[in-house]
Order: C-alpha cells, then sequence, then structure tokens
C-alpha cells in the first residue's frame, strides 16, 4: 500500500507543479514539457533522479522527465565505453524503443481519426 500511495503522491507533485507553471507563468505546454525533461535529465545526470524513482516507483518514472533521465543516462553510460561520440548514440540506445512506440501508434492513431491540423 505505501508503495501506490508514495507513486501517487510524487506523481501527483509532478502534475501540480506543470498546472502551476501553466497557470501562474506565461510558459506554453511545450515549453513546461521541455522543461521537465531536460530538469529530469539533469537530475538523472547528477544520480538524484535514480533515488527519487527508488523511493516513488511509478510516480517518477511515468512522467516525461523520466524520458529526460533516460537520455542522459544512455549518454553516460556510453560516452564512458566509446568516448563523446557515445554521447550522441547512447541517449538514444535506452530511450529508441518508447520513441518508436510513439511514431508508430501516432501513425495509426492518424489512420483510424480525422487528424486536424
Amino acid at each position: 500500500m505505501g508503495n501506490y500511495l508514495m507513486a501517487f503522491l510524487i506523481g501527483g507533485l509532478f502534475c501540480v507543479v506543470g498546472q502551476l507553471l501553466f497557470d501562474l507563468t506565461p510558459l506554453t505546454p511545450g515549453h513546461i514539457l521541455s522543461g521537465f525533461t531536460v530538469a529530469g535529465g539533469i537530475l538523472g545526470g547528477l544520480g538524484v533522479y535514480d533515488k527519487l524513482i527508488e523511493f516513488a516507483g511509478a510516480g517518477a518514472l511515468l512522467p516525461i522527465s523520466s524520458f529526460g533521465n533516460s537520455l542522459a543516462k544512455g549518454a553516460m553510460s556510453e560516452a564512458a565505453r566509446s568516448g563523446i561520440l557515445g554521447v550522441l548514440t547512447g541517449m538514444f540506445e535506452l530511450t529508441s524503443t518508447g520513441i518508436t512506440a510513439a511514431i508508430i501508434f501516432a501513425f495509426f492513431m492518424a489512420l483510424v481519426f480525422n487528424p486536424k491540423g
């Protein structure tokens, strides 16, 4: 029960921060999402985000900030093995499955529904 509660509270905290940024600042949703991704990357690079995932579970694993954490982890891991070129290739090594799934599902949704724009 405690794991579910922590996931709910931490995930809800991410939502509250995003909503406050959206309501109280002139930032657009794209700015806020990018900010969460960059913040996750920075916290992942400092080793803080992994501790947050251990504490909150899915509450920290599912938000977009976790994507930034995965980019940073992949880049640092591959940079240690391959040098500076590894930074460019490593960040997509861990995230390529999610990116591919998003593209494929978006394509099928565009076929099924009538996209606007």
